[in-house]
């Protein structure tokens, strides 16, 4: 997705305490500087008119007409929590390709993504299912970075599933408790029996065990209504099955 998030909510600032964040290089895809902050501390750096080789990336970049892509990192931390990850970051990284001036000062919590990510994540309403529908859970599958296709292959294929499947219209792809994509449903077919992406050679034999849907991205406004929306109210906490049914 573009970078278009200029700053968080107040909901969101609240839920992510302490963090860790990146900038990234659009045009290549590698990180040139890495900070710590709270609230809105990411974005500061866009506007900034200090001198330094991080600013000079930056103005470089806004000269093409893009913005360097913000990433957080890690999240939901305390205040030295975030100076430990900073200073691992940085020497993983190593701070001769980065920007950064210095090296950082030496439960589960959030984890890495865009801004925009994270800000849908933890601004996301709660959803009101309409249509029938399928909630498939990716949260092994997912990653922050993955494209349209790769998100769709992880949410269609391959499920146990009996035929309450043939009632439902739409699938939501659903992350850590939020819609990530909306599918219209087209068809059910063994799982294995249809191409994904990186299937460069084929597909391996069909499993009757389990199955795959075909279709393509839900058209408006059904993606607008559930898209970036919480179904966290919908699933029970600690619930194992990646399936769930709605209105079917």
């Amino acid at each position: 997705m573009p970078g278009t998030i200029t700053r968080f909510s107040a909901k969101t600032c609240e839920q992510l305490k302490h963090y860790v964040y990146l900038y990234i290089d659009p045009r290549n895809g590698r990180p040139f500087y890495i900070g710590k902050g709270c609230r809105n501390r990411c974005f500061s750096h866009l506007k900034s008119k200090t001198q330094s080789d991080k600013t000079a990336t930056i103005g470089e970049l806004q000269k093409l007409g893009i913005r360097p892509r913000i990433e957080l990192l890690k999240y939901g931390l305390t205040e030295s929590q975030a100076l430990l990850v900073e200073a691992t970051a940085i020497d993983l990284l190593e701070v001769g390709n980065l920007t950064n001036t210095v090296r950082g000062f030496g439960s589960r919590v959030g984890s890495r993504g865009t801004v925009e990510q994270v800000a849908a994540q933890l601004d996301a309403p709660d959803v009101k299912i309409t249509d029938p529908v399928i909630l498939i859970t990716i949260n092994k599958l997912f990653h922050h970075d993955m494209t349209l296709q790769e998100l769709y292959d992880a949410t269609r294929s391959a499920w146990k599933l009996g035929s309450k499947r043939e009632t439902a219209e739409y699938a939501l792809s659903i992350y850590r408790g939020v819609v990530r994509e909306v599918f219209r449903i087209e068809a059910w077919v063994p799982g294995g029996s249809t191409m994904k992406s990186r299937d460069t050679e084929g597909r391996p034999n069909p499993r009757y065990d389990r199955w795959e849907f075909v279709g393509q991205v839900a058209e408006d406004p059904v993606r607008r209504r559930y898209l970036n929306r919480s179904v966290r109210h919908l699933v029970k906490p600690g619930a194992q099955n990646p399936i769930q049914y709605v209105k079917c």
